[in-house]
């Protein structure tokens, strides 16, 4: 290693220093004039010319590499598909969810969600509150099964109508729902597109209490995945309520 470092060393610039220092000497001791040190210094100025063009090209070169490299890169990048779902565990389903919350805009649709989460003020707080006050959301819909009619009557409705944004919510579509997806549509500020919540009721993806059922995982599906047409006809293929 000290021997290629050695040989690296830039040995023309070395010499030109070198030979400055030595005409320098010499000349402050009388033993050259200025007819000999002027050659010198011509010799010199034409060294360092050399070598600054030399410098000079190989940072051209080295910024040729690093261009190539870049267009390699991005390529690649361009040619990864990110993935269609991802899986959220229970340290993050929070921060998921204020961030999805946070970031949604339009019509909202909220399938099958299970109205005992936002029983609890705190949870209320975090979990539909923003939706509510973003101002970006233009209209939140549920569609709920039967079976919670009473619990949004009682517990759920008024706390949206203390808050600003109630007006932005629709009266929910009751259906008598046999299936165990739930989910929340929405588009995204921060994707660009259309993105979803999804969960499923019951082990091991929802907990069961006797207080409420909370969700353990849920899946965030993206933007691009070829899911979300079918979450929305779901809610379109509803039999009427009679």
């Amino acid at each position: 290693m000290k021997l290629k470092r050695f040989f690296n060393l830039e040995w023309d610039a070395i010499a030109g220093i070198i030979a400055a220092v030595a005409a320098i000497a010499l000349h402050l001791l009388h033993i050259v004039d200025e007819g000999v040190i002027l050659p010198i210094i011509l010799a010199l100025m034409g060294l360092l010319f050399i070598n600054f063009m030399r410098h000079t090209r190989n940072n051209e070169l080295t910024a040729e590499q690093v261009d190539r490299t870049a267009h390699a890169v991005t390529k690649i990048q361009s040619a990864l598909a990110g993935p269609d779902v991802l899986l959220v565990g229970p340290r993050h389903l929070q921060a998921v969810n204020e961030q999805f919350l946070r970031n949604m805009s339009g019509d909202t649709l909220w399938f099958n969600v299970c109205l005992s989460m936002y029983t609890p003020q705190p949870l209320f707080d975090a979990l539909l509150r923003p939706a509510l006050e973003n101002p970006l959301v233009t209209s939140i819909q549920f569609v709920l099964d039967e079976s919670q009619r009473d619990l949004w009557q009682r517990d759920i409705q008024p706390r949206i109508a203390a808050c600003a944004g109630h007006a932005k919510v629709k009266a929910p579509g009751w259906h008598a729902l046999d299936n165990t997806v739930s989910y929340i549509l929405a588009d995204s500020q921060l994707s660009g597109g259309c993105e979803a919540l999804l969960s499923f009721w019951g082990e091991p993806f929802m907990a069961q209490s006797t207080e409420r059922d909370q969700p353990r995982y849920i899946f965030h599906v993206q933007r691009h995945c070829e899911l979300l047409p079918h979450l929305e006809e779901l809610a379109r293929c509803l039999p009427p309520r009679h």
